[in-house]
Order: structure tokens, then sequence, then C-alpha cells
């Protein structure tokens, strides 16, 4: 018999606005990704000056999930993120900076984000988190995928709880939606549970 698990709380990132559990946190009228990002993380209160050397997606992927791991104690907390392009809107960055052999400026602090578990690095290192992490690249949003990995990490004791989700950034389009993964909660941890809140989310 399958032992039941829970989604303890969820955050999402989209449009300007930042939601968790399902109730508005933060809303911009700013469309660029970096004011957006930017006004967030001065109206949430946040205080970790890295945040402005990181990419785009660690960026994007370090706020969702700040809003719901902020007061979190447990440390034995797997991640398992997924996007359609890994890190590709950094890639794209760095081969900029290295097509042109008479303007040839390669940054060490952008290659080291040309890896999409970075994301998942940056944070790790802000909450000691030292538990199993992977990272999917898929062609859109799979509950599936998601919940049969965490059910599997909390099934065999690698983790008490399991941060997932969907953490994409492509340009100005960007969309996170992140859950915790937890032995009790407040939803039933399911394929169909997982695309409710996502879709509720993209609807407000």
């Amino acid at each position: 018999m399958e032992k039941p698990y829970y989604i303890e709380s969820f955050s999402h990132v989209n449009n300007g606005g930042v939601s968790v559990n399902g109730t508005p946190a933060f809303k911009t009228l700013e469309t660029d990704f970096k004011s957006v990002m930017k006004a967030a993380y001065k109206e949430l209160g946040l205080d970790y000056p890295k945040f402005f050397k990181m990419d785009n997606l660690s960026k994007l992927g370090f706020l969702a999930a700040e809003v719901i791991l902020k007061d979190e104690s447990e440390k034995n907390i797997a991640i398992v993120f997924s996007n359609r392009a890994a890190s590709l809107d950094t890639d794209r960055g760095y081969q900029d900076s290295i097509k042109d052999a008479t303007q040839y400026y390669p940054s060490p602090s952008v290659f080291v984000y040309t890896l999409a578990n970075i994301c998942m690095g940056e944070i790790s290192i802000k909450h000691k988190i030292h538990s199993e992490n992977c990272f999917f690249v898929m062609d859109e949003f799979s509950p599936e995928t998601l919940s049969s990995y965490a059910s599997q990490l909390m099934d065999e004791n690698k983790a008490e709880k399991v941060l997932c989700g969907w953490v994409d950034v492509d340009n100005e389009k960007y969309d996170a939606f992140l859950y915790v993964v937890a032995k009790k909660g407040t939803f039933v941890h399911s394929d169909a549970e997982i695309n409710r809140l996502y879709k509720t989310t993209h609807e407000q």
C-alpha cells in the first residue's frame, strides 16, 4: 500500500505577481523580468544581497522557494525541479560573450550559471539543505513525473520533505510553480491535485 503524502504549501510567480498558497503576496505593474524581480525582492522584505548576482533562472526559483521556505526548520529537503529548456536563457547570454573573436569576453560569473541545477544550489545554500536534487527538462509541466519522483524519495527515506515544481525563464517569459511535499499538509499529494493547483495559480 502506498504511503499518503501531502502538499504542505505552494507558491507561484508569473505576470508580475507572487502568490503563496493561492493568496496574492505581491503584484506590480512592471512588465520586464528584472524590474519585477527587484520590486518583489524589496516588497517581500528579502535580505540576501547575492540575489542580485544570480542569473534569471536562479532569481525566479529562489524567489518562489523563499516565500514558502522562509520559516522552514527542516533541513533534509530534497529538491526536484523541471522546465522546458534547462539554462538556455543564460546560455544565450554566455554565447553572445564568446561568439565574436574580436570581442571575446567570457564571464566566469555568467558561465557558472550555464547549468540549470545551479538554481537549486542557490536555494540549498540559503537554507543549508544537503539532500537529493534533480532537474528534469521536459516540453511542459508534468505532475506525474514530479509526484512519482518525490514519492520515491520519501518512500526510501532520502528526504523528510521535497520541494518540487516548474521554474522556467525564456527572455521576458517566466513562470514558477513550487510546492512542498510532506508527511502532513493541506492537500493530497496526487497528480490531479498538483495539476489543479498549477492551473488555479495560472487562472489568477
